[in-house]
């Protein structure tokens, strides 16, 4: 479970940072920006509480 929550938590920030650089290049528009940084806040703020911090239990 752990392990899906860190690879949304991973999409959701890959979200925050690259369309900044993706508008900095002119690949794509101010508004569109926006949306996908909206998308990769609430999946890094929604995923990322339940794993950080937390120590890893072996499966039994």
């Amino acid at each position: 479970m752990q392990v899906i929550l860190k690879f949304i938590s991973l999409i959701g920030l890959l979200l925050t940072v690259v369309p900044s650089f993706l508008v900095f290049s002119g690949a794509i528009e101010l508004s569109f920006h926006k949306t996908l940084m909206f998308i990769g806040t609430v999946l890094w703020f929604g995923t990322a509480p339940f794993w950080m911090n937390k120590k890893e239990q072996p499966e039994s």
